[in-house]
Parts: structure tokens; sequence; C-alpha cells
């Protein structure tokens, strides 16, 4: 069997100057290049456009950092994605507590507040079966305060987030060693499935 890097089945594109300032990007951020950063370098335009979008969806939505985190996490432990769950169930985790990041991915939300507990269970819905959902489903949505043209906004944000992770998974790109040892025993726990992080640091 054919042993494959941990940013995935793609070989590393060229480092031009637009893939370095990319690169350069997730340094400064994070302090390493990122393991799905070497797969989207393939194209740092299409990632930047993506990224654009969804911070304007965040913003149409009026969505807060710690409804971002829950939107994410829901979408990611639905769809089985172990890259984007480890990321931002940290994130959430640091954001919101260990206990409401562990239920958001769990999709154990009796302990959450309304208005959290609606944008996780309409992130799942939504990564479920999109067919399957009904106009009864953005009761909880609506209840919580969300208006349409929010509602709007945070459907779109989670299937563009759905997008990102159905890229990543696809060409094999795994979670950085780092994502996976941040991330507090209750993440770690909670984030079973997917492809493994990797065996080194990124």
């Amino acid at each position: 069997m054919t042993e494959h890097p941990d940013h995935g089945f793609l070989t590393e594109p060229e480092v031009t100057p637009e893939v370095r300032a990319s690169y350069d990007s997730d340094v400064a951020d994070h302090g390493y290049v990122m393991n799905l950063s070497r797969v989207w370098a393939h194209s740092p335009a299409a990632h930047d456009r993506l990224f654009e979008l969804l911070a304007d969806l965040a913003r149409l939505g009026g969505l807060t950092f710690r409804q971002r985190g829950i939107l994410v996490s829901a979408m990611a432990s639905t769809a089985g994605d172990s890259y984007c769950a480890l990321a931002w169930g940290g994130r959430l985790a640091t954001e919101a507590g260990d206990a409401v990041a562990g239920s958001v991915l769990h999709h154990d939300d009796a302990g959450l507040e309304p208005a959290d507990a609606a944008l996780a269970a309409w992130a799942r819905a939504v990564t479920r079966d999109a067919n399957a959902t009904t106009a009864e489903d953005l009761e909880p949505l609506r209840a919580a305060g969300f208006d349409d043209r929010q509602i709007f906004a945070i459907t779109a944000f989670v299937a563009l987030r759905r997008a990102f992770s159905l890229v990543n998974d696809a060409l094999g790109v795994r979670p950085d060693r780092q994502l996976r040892d941040d991330a507090s025993p209750t993440v770690r726990e909670a984030v079973s499935f997917g492809r493994a992080p990797a065996d080194r640091p990124s």
C-alpha cells in the first residue's frame, strides 16, 4: 500500500508568492503550516474567496465566535470530519467550556442554552439530510430570535463549511497533530471518527 503524506493524496504544489503568503499566514496564526493548507495551496485564491464568503455570511447571520464554533462542531461531528471537529471543538471548549463542546460533539444538547441547541440541531439536520428538513425545524431558531435573513446565512454558512470539509476529507488530509495535542481530554475523547490525526507535528 502506498504511504501518503499527512497532507493527503496530492503532491504539494510549487511554492509561489501566493502559496508562501498562505503558509506565512498559518505560521502567524497557528505557529505552523496546517496540513489542509498544503492541499488548498493548489488554489490559494479559491481558499481565500471561500473564507471571505464565510465571513460575509457570519456577519449577515450576526454569528458570534461561540455560535460559529457550535455550527462547525455540530456539522463536523455529524459528517464524521475529525479535522474540523478537533479544530473547532477545541476553539469551542476554550470559548464556552468543555461541557458545551463535549455536548455539541456528542450530539447531546440537553444542557445547552436554547439558542445553542437550536443552532446545533439545525447544523446537524442540514448536514445529515438536507432533503429531510421541514418548516417546523426552523421554529427553534425563530424562537431563539433569528430572523429569516439570519437563518439563510446560518444555513449557507453550514453548507459551505461542509463543502470545505468534503474537500479535505476526500483528498486524505489528516488533522494536524497539534490540534489533537492541544485539545482537552473531553474534545479528544469525543472525536473518535474520521481520519486519525497525524503521527508527527505539522
